[in-house]
């Protein structure tokens, strides 16, 4: 199926590993040109080595989204390479577990700063781009955002702001022309939910498949989340043939979650 986005221009934040990797893969194979932001050059660069061999431009911009200044640089430079930006997707952030009265100041502004701050620094900045190309922002959450947990209280926090924030912003996209979206993943399987695999092996010594196992019980679902399945999802999400979705949060969990 043609999606219609070839030559179009998407600017993916986190892009250096992960769902973020994923993401700007996909939407490469589907001919958009890609800028990918990320603090970890290395694998930045490698990420768009991968983009280019599919035969479309790839921008690697080094960058902490965590500073006030770094949006507006990132967004500018995807203007000045690709001439136009048609899809925002904000996948930028992890933010501590931890027991609560351990949890500092620092660790909760951290987590604020680099997910949320960044997330609505980088609309404010892309967003007359948006508006001129008829475009989209995508913000990527996270099912914590509504299913509260002790030990994700920074996350969960952080994910419902990003949720109550996206509804808000697409009142203004209505009446700009620009799409607001926001997927809440579940578990995908990523580097960091191989730690979070090690962490549940330490905890109950256990095997790694029996860390697995043990974790699927417990979420309820038959398997965890491929990083590409999350990515298909924002391809079609960016294409013109279902332009009248608009300030929904998707839940994309396996059926995790039941209430939403």
């Amino acid at each position: 199926m043609d999606l219609g986005i070839s030559g179009r221009a998407a600017l993916v934040t986190g892009a250096s590993r992960g769902l973020g990797r994923a993401i700007a893969i996909r939407l490469a194979r589907e001919g958009m040109n890609v800028a990918i932001a990320a603090r970890d050059k290395a694998s930045l660069d490698d990420v768009a080595a991968e983009i280019r061999a599919l035969g479309v431009k790839a921008l690697p911009i080094e960058a902490d989204l965590s500073t006030a200044e770094a949006a507006e640089a990132v967004v500018k430079a995807a203007i000045a390479e690709f001439g136009q930006l048609n899809l925002l997707v904000n996948n930028a952030g992890a933010t501590r577990r931890g027991d609560f009265l351990k949890l500092t100041d620092a660790d909760w502004a951290s987590g604020f700063d680099l997910k949320f701050f960044g997330a609505v620094r980088m609309a404010r900045s892309a967003w007359p781009h948006l508006q001129a190309s008829k475009g989209m922002v995508l913000n990527i959450g996270g099912v914590g955002g509504f299913a509260a947990e002790d030990e994700f209280m920074i996350g969960g926090s952080v994910n419902a702001a990003v949720g109550l924030f996206t509804k808000a912003l697409s009142d203004r996209g209505i009446r700009d022309g620009v799409r607001v979206l926001a997927i809440h993943p579940g578990t995908f399987e990523t580097e960091r939910f191989e730690k979070r695999v090690q962490t549940h092996m330490a905890q109950h010594n256990l095997s790694f498949d029996a860390a697995r196992q043990a974790m699927l019980k417990e979420h309820k679902i038959a398997r965890f989340g491929k990083p590409e399945e999350l990515a298909t999802l924002i391809a079609m999400l960016a294409s013109d043939s279902i332009e009248f979705l608009q300030g929904a949060i998707i839940v994309m969990d396996g059926g995790q979650y039941r209430y939403v």
